[in-house]
């Protein structure tokens, strides 16, 4: 939630039919229609011919966070068009809305993702490509470019729709940013051996027998084993994030490989708001209990495994809570995540975003809250006022009010004598 509004609006109550909605049939009946076949095809067996392909089209619109449509069939997605079309003789057609994006009730989000028609008719063109893998159709409008959405939004979510596949499996973008989609070229390139499809902008017509549109998302930054293909977990995922991106450290170095070096803490040195305002005493501190510093924006820029290769070599990581914290994807297991939560009760958000990730990836983590001395609120508010009084009355007034408050005009100057006993912490992680 580090850049959003309020995420996780629930829908007014709908009846169960509009929440899922279901066109199944069986049957063997194929449109002839003359295709040209790619190289996911053969020419003796088209996708089109493989095989009966059961017909399925399900919609479910129940789950908070996202809108999910499935179908198996005859399936033809026309670029440059805004419709995927379920080719079907039903009594009647039928056509569902929804925007492929993992933020749903967020009206910000939604306003930079465009809306599909997913829809059941007989009216259908021509096929031009054919394709015998499935296809996953999904947005990368919202706010991807900050990076903790760019994870929580669309990359978490594309591994639990794609991993399964082994590489077997074709994106179709919409809202596609070729210079997002550049900077994780390599998470792409091994989630699909296939060049992602344009939506917007290709002029062909793809034809495939399975295509989903949307992608799930469980919680902030992390999986649900227990809602997962294969029991995917957020430790599968770091994984495949070493994996893809040739992370040299699998696990944490324990003590015996620590003889002849010292080990590393990345402090991330915001450069907007919670920043640290005593950056070079924490930097000497660390150095003084015996850590290599490293201090570095977290801007990751256009190449994310090079900045992926920094973060998985150190063991601690510290930063204010914000989107730099997402480098926590890039740690070995069993490294040590600090996150320094500003004034304002905002515990439950950083938890929520960063603590329970962490402990799911097994890092290990530790929450550190600062005082009001330690709060440049002090120099906008007096001491009686309810910003210090009583913070949860901001909370109470919603997130916009909440984050302009305590996250965009708040920075941070921490008591070093205090903050000296969370980095001892850190290195006892380090030392058992």
């Amino acid at each position: 939630m580090e850049t959003t509004v309020e995420a996780e609006e629930e829908r007014a109550d709908q009846d169960e039919d509009h929440n899922r909605m279901t066109l199944p049939t069986v049957s063997n009946y194929t449109i002839d229609d003359p295709v040209q076949v790619d190289k996911k095809t053969t020419p003796e067996q088209p996708a089109r011919e493989a095989k009966a392909v059961e017909k399925m089209l399900s919609c479910d619109f129940s789950d908070p966070r996202v809108d999910i449509c499935e179908m198996s069939g005859d399936i033809r997605i026309p670029g440059n068009s805004s419709d995927v079309i379920f080719v079907e003789s039903p009594q009647r057609d039928q056509a569902f809305r929804l925007r492929p994006y993992a933020r749903k009730g967020d009206q910000t989000a939604f306003g930079r993702v465009r809306e599909l028609t997913v829809k059941s008719s007989t009216a259908a063109p021509q096929c031009t490509v054919s394709h015998d893998v499935p296809a996953v159709v999904f947005s990368t409008g919202g706010y991807t470019g900050n990076l903790f959405h760019d994870f929580t939004d669309v990359l978490i979510p594309l591994f639990l729709a794609a991993r399964q596949y082994d590489g077997e499996v074709q994106f179709v973008v919409s809202d596609m940013n070729s210079w997002w989609v550049y900077r994780y070229r390599l998470l792409f390139q091994k989630l699909s051996k296939y060049p992602p499809i344009d939506f917007d902008k290709d002029k062909g017509v793809h034809c495939f027998t399975r295509v989903v549109v949307g992608l799930r998302a469980h919680k902030e930054l992390s999986i649900d084993p227990a809602r997962a293909p294969n029991g995917y977990s957020m430790v599968d995922f770091g994984k495949f994030m070493r994996s893809a991106l040739s992370l040299e450290r699998e696990s944490m170095s324990n003590i015996e490989d620590l003889a002849g070096r010292r080990p590393r803490i990345l402090i991330i040195a915001r450069q907007r708001s919670r920043k640290f305002v005593n950056l070079f005493e924490i930097a000497q501190l660390a150095e003084q209990l015996g850590f290599e510093v490293e201090v570095n924006d977290a801007e990751v820029g256009s190449d994310v495994g090079q900045f992926a290769k920094l973060v998985n070599s150190v063991d601690v990581m510290v930063g204010v809570h914000g989107a730099g914290l997402t480098n926590l994807v890039f740690l070995p297991p069993n490294a040590t995540v600090i996150q320094v939560v500003p004034w304002g009760g905002l515990e439950w958000l950083s938890m929520l975003d960063f603590g329970d990730p962490a402990k799911d990836m097994k890092l290990n983590y530790v929450q550190y809250s600062i005082g009001v001395e330690e709060s440049s609120l002090t120099e906008q508010y007096p001491r009686d006022h309810p910003v210090f009084k009583d913070p949860f009355s901001f909370h109470k007034q919603g997130f916009h009010v909440l984050r302009s408050t305590f996250m965009a005009n708040q920075n941070v100057k921490l008591d070093i004598n205090k903050f000296k006993s969370v980095l001892w912490k850190a290195l006892e992680h380090i030392i058992q």
